[in-house]
């Protein structure tokens, strides 16, 4: 079996989470998701558990961040091309979302946006030409 990752959030308002990413075009899996959390999938073995806040503090003895003034993580996401990271972007931005940073580019083999979902989490959108960056690599190594 593949090795699964689940990333637990915070979120004040769960219907409006799901709302938010049901726009982006996203999908929950209904046997975790209840009324306490929302199972939100991104892959067959990538998930973000998204907790309303009483029920994510019964996970940590720690005190719950405040996303809109602290960062308690990036979490980013691939995409497959410069066009899909815009694409995912410019969707979560009208569906609410906040930008995080300036877009970044690094040479011509990497593109990243970001933005803050409802709750303030900070969701980085990355596309990289693994081919040509190891070719570059490769290069420099040798030069």
């Amino acid at each position: 079996m593949a090795q699964m990752i689940f990333v637990n959030l915070p979120v004040k308002d769960l219907d409006a989470a799901k709302g938010f990413w049901t726009e982006l075009g996203y999908s929950f899996n209904p046997q975790f998701t209840d009324e306490n959390a929302a199972c939100l999938v991104f892959s067959d073995t990538i998930f973000a558990m998204l907790l309303t806040e009483p029920f994510f503090k019964n996970f940590t003895k720690k005190d719950v961040v405040d996303a809109s003034s602290g960062t308690e993580a990036i979490v980013a996401l691939s995409a497959e091309s410069r066009e899909e990271v815009d694409a995912l972007v410019d969707k979560a931005l009208a569906a609410g979302a906040t930008p995080a940073n300036e877009p970044q580019e690094f040479g011509d083999a990497m593109y990243s946006r970001s933005f803050q979902d409802l709750d303030h989490h900070i969701w980085e959108v990355v596309w990289m030409d693994v081919e040509k960056m190891a070719r570059e690599q490769g290069a420099a190594a040798q030069g």
